[in-house]
């Protein structure tokens, strides 16, 4: 009996050391793969004319479909509870829809986006099993390959030109925990909003001489889940 408590304790304490052994520590390279979904709460002005006259349209908006994707990031411990967070997100491929007058064309066009940010964290709990983590910090969204795809629209406006979709740079707050699981390895649930606003335009009409545009408050929400290896 003492030697079967005897060897319950050392377990117990060998448990304890492993713990404190695959802890987040300072110096620490977290490295995180996700799937995720990326959700736009999107909004946007009417598309008015920046040249003379109206849009043809009165009332039309647009907006930007969620898609799936993966996500990789790299975070380095900087303290046992303070890392940055680099996040290298593949593009992806998002649908643009129409909305209020333009709503019955569906989808639109489609844009690439390639978002990566750098984000402060802090870590609440490194050395515990369950190590959840808030974050902040910016963001920069580029688009590339834009297009506005829908014949019907098209033929609408008498032709439509080059869809163009501004670069712009956006704050990201995030929310996310790790589950230990032994040996580096680890778990992870990740949420982040990203504020995101960019200005989107295009020419349209005989000779492509008109030239619209439309401001859109993209703001997505990206919901991931994924593994973790600790370096």
């Amino acid at each position: 009996m003492k030697k079967s408590v005897l060897s319950l304790c050392v377990l117990a304490g060998l448990g304890l050391a492993s713990a404190e052994v695959f802890a987040h520590k300072a110096g620490d390279l977290l490295v995180r793969g996700r799937v995720i979904n990326i959700n736009p709460s999107d909004d946007s002005t009417a598309i008015a004319n920046s040249t003379a006259g109206a849009f043809p349209v009165a009332n039309s908006k647009v907006g930007v479909n969620d898609a799936w994707t993966l996500d990789i990031d790299i975070t380095s411990m900087i303290t046992d509870n303070f890392g940055v967070e680099l996040l290298l997100d593949p593009s992806t491929k998002h649908e643009l829809t129409g909305k209020n007058a333009i709503a019955g064309f569906n989808k639109i066009g489609e844009t690439t986006v390639l978002p990566p940010a750098l984000i402060a964290q802090y870590h609440f709990s490194p050395k515990s099993q369950f190590q959840p983590y808030v974050g902040l910090g910016l963001n920069y969204t580029l688009f590339f390959k834009s297009e506005l795809t829908n014949a019907a629209l098209a033929g609408a406006l008498g032709g439509v030109g080059k869809l163009e979709i501004d670069n712009k740079a956006g704050w990201v707050a995030q929310a996310g925990a790790d589950f230990d699981m032994g040996n580096g390895w680890f778990v992870n649930a990740d949420m982040k909003y990203i504020g995101l606003k960019t200005t989107a335009s295009f020419t349209y009409g005989a000779g492509l001489t008109n030239r619209a545009s439309v401001d859109v408050d993209i703001n997505p929400w990206v919901y991931g889940i994924g593994i973790g290896r600790r370096f």
